[in-house]
């Protein structure tokens, strides 16, 4: 894809940029072009860098506004505007829910979803003071769109997602264009475990497509909603999930 996309003098803001799909998304901007902008609590062991530029990296906690506003600042410091941003911080555990500290709770939902928001407005304050449409691109997760018992939190967080993505996409077209990838199953390397004993096998074959995602798919179609082809596309929430999963009752019937 990045062969064909050119964001030569855009800049991008990449929360949770320094590892797994974030880090992925990352190289591919600047593979792209662009100028990359990361943040995270914490500095990766290395910084991502292709295309002959490396990202910039910006400590930050996003469930604090104050240190949102830093890394839009840095940004805008160090490249002059924000073109880009991709909302990808985020995660969970598997919890208790009843017992679980209500703590714990608004911890995963501040990161998973206030943060969104919140990043996305300082991102947009910028981006309307620009001349071009800025690019907003949140990555969800298909939990939100099912039941997932054990990160409740989570799911619920992800599913606001998905209605922040449609209704600012309405209050700020036409200077900002807002998407959702919603991501499916994605097989990170090292983590083959965390999906049974077989590395995964068992739940590929859950999935139409016969395999498990890879961070590459996510990039790509992020990739495409941030550049010029998919320059009416706004409000839209990508299901990027190889087809989903085979329906269970089938599969306890031996249908499928």
């Amino acid at each position: 894809m990045s062969s064909i996309i050119d964001l030569t003098g855009m800049t991008a803001i990449v929360t949770g940029g320094g590892k797994g799909i974030g880090r992925t998304l990352t190289t591919r901007l600047l593979d792209a072009g662009a100028e990359v902008v990361i943040c995270g609590r914490s500095a990766p062991e290395s910084l991502p860098s292709a295309g002959g530029r490396t990202a910039l990296f910006v400590a930050a906690d996003l469930r604090e506004p104050d240190q949102i506003q830093r890394v839009v600042d840095a940004t805008v410091e160090a490249h002059g505007r924000i073109d880009i941003l991709i909302n990808n911080a985020g995660g969970t555990g598997s919890v208790d829910t009843a017992t679980v500290s209500p703590r714990y709770h608004a911890g995963i939902i501040a990161l998973n979803l206030t943060a969104v928001l919140n990043m996305s407005c300082a991102a947009y304050r910028q981006m309307r003071s620009q001349d071009g449409v800025g690019s907003i691109v949140n990555i969800s997760s298909v939990a939100g769109l099912t039941s997932s018992p054990r990160s409740v939190a989570y799911a619920a967080a992800k599913a606001g997602v998905t209605n922040l993505t449609r209704s600012l996409a309405i209050e700020w077209a036409p200077a900002v264009r807002i998407n959702t990838i919603i991501a499916g199953l994605i097989l990170n390397p090292g983590q083959e475990e965390h999906y049974g004993s077989d590395g995964g096998a068992s739940v590929a074959a859950t999935i139409p497509m016969g395999r498990m995602g890879r961070p590459d798919d996510v990039a790509d179609a992020c990739l495409m909603l941030c550049s010029p082809f998919a320059g009416w596309v706004t409000g839209a929430n990508w299901e990027v999930h190889g087809g989903g999963e085979r329906p269970v009752y089938q599969a306890a019937a031996g249908i499928v």
